[in-house]
């Protein structure tokens, strides 16, 4: 080589040393000007992740969940260790060893890229995801790259990697509006990571690659095939052995659909909703505010299900009023196939009364498709029901044809024909003692209708507001053996105007008649005469002590009917009046609230008896009590001590007018329950229909489940009541001076209208009082 050629390459490697030198002087200085533009990593360590509103039972069941975010924040401390292993293992295998970016990572990824010109590879470390989730978009450009790579190198220097795995597992989006691994186990798995198998954490391992594409809610076999992948990588790093890789391939992991919650809460999760948004506003649904409330979840749950059978049981009595839609089958598409059982995605399934679609229909013989794909034959007494629907003549509106849109519900091995529920019911069950409530259902499915009609709905009594008039009445010398006058009311010769005709339910009468088995048997006039007695304004105040609005209930005779207005909260706790003894009740639902980091902010008082503050007095609240026991022995609510087999039940039914609304109130002395059902647009239930045959059979499943174990506890005799000739009464009139009748002096008394048996007995069957009680109220007026 001659001496020029070597002097030109000396003078092209120093050019080119210095061009190189000046690059990496021009990139050492490019870097170190984005390193220090980079933001501070206050979010980081001071991790405040947004957490949605969560509500809670007493016992600590979650009931609901109100958030654009669903989160459960976990200390790495509290984290499975396989989890932990398993994400480290698909995701970042280096993750303990590397300074925050993995340059064999880096470059793996940039060869595939090469080859690769729609989709790019990833190749970021944990901490580079950690960096890109907080700080970053998702834009994918080599810029945001080098952003990222220098945050992880930053984010490496400033917190240890516990602490970088921790925001990684709480903050990674999960699907299902799911961020973090807890949050994500609950919502796939309905239970918290520490119980979940193998298979399970390596199906969760697999999903933030792409939450969308390996979702196991929405595309199971791709997120068995990406498990499959976690569990060669977990048995590749040691994680697990062979015999732990093969079990969980065998296992048959079982996904949560929707929300399959344990206890069906909904309207008591919305009332907890609205009332902290009225404190809290936006605010409610980001700062993790746990509330806990007063709900039992045996109650709750035992009540939602005493309410739906009893409703169900109702609705198999009317008749079948068609199928719910129409969808088009193409001919030859077979009842099994998935096409199916994909037309009824946009239909609303449920736990009881299933949607399915109709591929087959006759009068003998009716085959449909559940929404999971089940082929159903229905056939003899699974058709019973929509019998006419099936028939050729059958009009358009009611006829079950191919693509019919239907509900059916299995009854042991059996399935039938059913449809979806127009009546509507409601039951609150609370402690008298401090009015906490323990169980509400305000509805048959909050799905369908979030109206509550445990806390909304105004609806007449009837019958069930008898027994505060009756309360009334024993403070003005009225006592359980006084004899009333049940006969219809008197013409008023002077008045022209058409009469007021009020009748009983059964339109019998029985002339004398004590007081105790007047409220039994639920004698309507004779409770006119009691507010006769009073004066409906009088009869009206004391009903106002129980926590009635005056207001809402009219101020004439037909307040002895219950033609006023209440819902069965309301009602409830009044009923909570007579079972404590006297004592005021404001319903409590909310127990506890406790924000993201476990302060308290609120938590109910302990109620305690109060004698300054009483509303009744305590002789007055045993002896209505015990009138209301005689309606469960004997009177028209008997079935509820016969069929629970306990003496300490008190209650009363109430059946309104044309049977429009069905009420079952009564108490056991640690527990009240109300139950009512009814048509949102007031129409008749049906004329054989009551609340003793609507509302107290509810009541009873109610409170068989939620006795059990409760020893039956008779409430002490108070101060200031005796017994006289096998009745109690007030101490002074032991000797005389009550009220002995009322009502006789009036014109046509009983002498006219009874004059061969003063005292009629009273109908029987086997045992138990008869009492239909359709219609108790009747308003005959022009």
């Amino acid at each position: 080589m001659t001496p020029a050629r070597k002097t030109l390459l000396r003078r092209t490697a120093l050019i080119a040393g210095g061009a190189l030198a000046a690059c990496l002087l021009v990139g050492a200085a490019t870097l170190t000007v984005l390193y220090q533009q980079l933001p501070e990593l206050t979010m980081l360590t001071d991790y405040q992740p947004r957490q949605p509103l969560r509500v809670f039972t007493q016992d600590g069941v979650e009931i609901g969940e109100f958030g654009t975010e669903r989160r459960y924040y976990l200390p790495i401390g509290h984290t499975p260790r396989l989890v932990q292993d398993a994400v480290l293992a698909i995701e970042d295998a280096g993750f303990r060893e590397h300074g925050g970016v993995s340059l064999k990572g880096t470059l793996r990824a940039a060869v595939k890229n090469l080859w690769r010109a729609s989709r790019s590879q990833g190749g970021s470390t944990i901490t580079q995801q950690v960096a890109r989730t907080f700080y970053l978009s998702k834009q994918k450009s080599y810029a945001r790259k080098l952003r990222e790579a220098l945050l992880a190198i930053k984010i490496e220097q400033h917190l240890g990697k516990d602490q970088i795995l921790e925001l990684y597992l709480n903050q990674i989006y999960m699907g299902q509006r799911a961020y973090g691994f807890e949050a994500a186990s609950q919502s796939y798995f309905g239970k918290p990571l520490t119980q979940l198998s193998v298979a399970e954490t390596a199906m969760l391992a697999g999903v933030p690659q792409n939450p969308r594409y390996a979702n196991p809610a929405t595309n199971f076999e791709r997120a068995q095939k990406r498990q499959r992948q976690v569990l060669e990588r977990m048995l590749a790093t040691g994680t697990i052995t062979q015999a732990q890789h093969d079990k969980a391939l065998a296992e048959k992991v079982r996904v949560q659909k929707g929300d399959d919650r344990a206890v069906h809460a909904e309207y008591v999760a919305e009332m907890v909703r609205q009332t902290v948004y009225a404190q809290y506003g936006e605010a409610s649904y980001t700062m993790g505010l746990k509330v806990t409330t007063t709900l039992r979840s045996a109650d709750q749950q035992a009540a939602w299900q005493a309410l739906r059978r009893g409703v169900l049981d109702y609705e198999r009595r009317q008749p079948y009023r068609g199928p719910e839609d129409e969808e088009d089958l193409p001919d030859g598409l077979a009842a099994d196939d998935p096409a199916v059982a994909e037309a009824l995605s946009d239909h609303r399934d449920d736990d009881e009364l299933r949607v399915a679609l109709v591929s087959e229909a006759s009068p003998r013989l009716v085959v449909a498709t559940l929404a999971n794909g089940d082929v159903l034959r229905l056939q003899g007494e699974g058709l019973r029901m929509a019998q006419a629907a099936l028939s050729p003549r059958a009009n358009d509106t009611l006829r079950i044809r191919r693509g019919s849109v239907i509900r059916v519900v299995q009854t042991g091995k059996r399935w039938s024909i059913a449809q979806w529920p127009e009546v509507q019911g409601a039951l609150v069950a609370m402690e008298p003692q401090g009015g906490r409530v323990r169980a509400l259902v305000g509805g048959f499915d909050f799905g369908r209708a979030q109206f509550n009609h445990a806390t909304q709905a105004w609806r007449q009594p009837g019958s069930s507001f008898k027994p505060f008039l009756y309360s009334a009445a024993l403070e003005h010398g009225v006592m359980p053996n006084t004899q009333v006058n049940d006969a219809p009311l008197p013409a008023d010769p002077n008045d022209t105007t058409p009469a007021w005709d009020p009748k009983n339910s059964d339109d019998q009468y029985d002339g004398p008649i004590t007081l105790r088995e007047a409220l039994a048997r639920s004698k309507n006039l004779v409770t006119i005469r009691l507010v006769q007695l009073l004066g409906p304004d009088v009869a009206r105040s004391w009903a106002g002590r129980f926590g009635f609005d005056p207001g809402k209930h009219p101020a004439d005779l037909t307040l002895a009917l219950g033609s006023g207005a209440t819902t069965p909260l309301q009602l409830a706790g009044a009923y909570s009046v007579l079972a404590n003894g006297g004592f005021p009740v404001q319903p409590v639902v909310i127990e506890r609230i406790v924000d993201g980091q476990g302060k308290t902010l609120f938590e109910a008082p302990a109620a305690a008896p109060d004698d300054s503050r009483r509303a009744i007095p305590a002789r007055n609240a045993w002896l209505t009590a015990s009138l209301l026991q005689e309606v469960t022995r004997s009177g028209t609510a008997a079935r509820a001590q016969a069929q629970l087999q306990r003496t300490d039940l008190y209650g009363k039914t109430g059946t309104t007018n044309d049977a429009v609304d069905a009420w079952f109130a009564g108490y056991q002395p640690t527990l009240v329950a109300v139950v009512w059902m009814g048509y949102d647009t007031p129409r008749s239930l049906g004329s054989r229909e009551s609340g003793g045959g609507l509302a107290l059979p509810v009541w009873i499943n109610f409170m068989r489940q939620a006795l059990q174990g409760v020893p039956v506890q008779e409430p002490a005799v108070p101060e200031g009541v005796v017994q006289q000739d096998g009745e109690w009464v007030y101490s002074e009139w032991a000797d005389g001076g009550q009220r002995h009748s009322i009502g006789f002096d009036e014109p046509g008394g009983p002498a006219a209208l009874f004059p061969s048996s003063p005292t009629p007995p009273a109908r029987a069957r086997n045992g138990e009082l008869i009492d239909t009680e359709p219609p108790e109220v009747r308003l005959n007026r022009p």
